[in-house]
């Protein structure tokens, strides 16, 4: 009867070494699988961005526009003014980062005129506006799936029309630059794109924009907003 009881234990032991041996197994076994597939699936996701990237910064073309916010002074001596502005711009993309700029934009605001002046309770703060046409190098140097930033230099000229509102006083009499049909210009600034598809973005664009009305620098600065729409494959 003892040795009976003294076989069983020994029998109970056994099995329980082999159980822990076999749970200690599957367990090793489970983990490298789990291991192996986050793994697997870290590599798949890493191909996708990777895919979509390529997408996104193969295409040849991008047009854009929106509007946006400028501050501009209108005379020398007169008080900066805020201005509306609308933009539109291509650009031809040569290879992923480096494009071709073209853009037109409009700005409109009212202008302050300078007190004492003897216009002023006639014409009050009269609306003027500004056009510039740019062209220039876009450059690409951070490019992400959802983020890209690129810099902008674009030169050309500018129309001012600053007599318009003006109840025919000349805008010099006001203290406002004279109108004129083109007069050099030039931009600087930055886009910022967040990505919402490989071929569509919001962009911000914080800029400066010189001017040269009345043989004269003005330094203005404001920001762009707007959708970009890419299309075509470079080869």
């Amino acid at each position: 009867m003892f040795r009976s009881l003294s076989g069983c234990k020994v029998s109970i032991q056994a099995f329980a070494v082999v159980l822990l041996i076999a749970v200690f197994a599957a367990a090793s076994a489970n983990a490298q699988n789990t291991r192996r597939s986050a793994r697997e699936t870290n590599a798949s996701r890493q191909a996708r961005i990777a895919r979509q990237i390529q997408e996104t910064y193969t295409h040849r073309w991008e047009v854009a526009g929106g509007g946006g916010y400028l501050r501009f002074r209108s005379g020398q001596f007169t008080q900066k003014n805020s201005e509306i502005t609308f933009w539109m711009d291509t650009t031809y993309y040569l290879n992923q980062k480096f494009g071709i700029t073209g853009e037109v934009r409009g700005a409109y605001g009212n202008a302050k005129t300078l007190q004492g002046n003897p216009f002023a309770a006639l014409v009050g703060n009269p609306q003027i506006s500004e056009y510039p046409f740019l062209a220039g190098p876009t450059y690409r140097f951070l490019r992400h799936q959802k983020l890209d930033v690129s810099a902008f230099a674009l030169g050309g000229v500018a129309i001012g029309k600053f007599d318009g509102a003006s109840k025919g006083i000349a805008a010099p009499a006001l203290g406002f630059w004279p109108s004129t049909s083109a007069r050099p210009a030039f931009s600087v600034g930055a886009n910022l794109d967040l990505n919402v598809y490989p071929n569509l973005a919001f962009r911000i664009a914080p800029s400066y924009l010189g001017t040269t009305y009345g043989s004269s620098l003005q330094n203005n600065v404001g920001f762009e907003m707007g959708l970009v729409y890419r299309f075509g494959r470079q080869k």
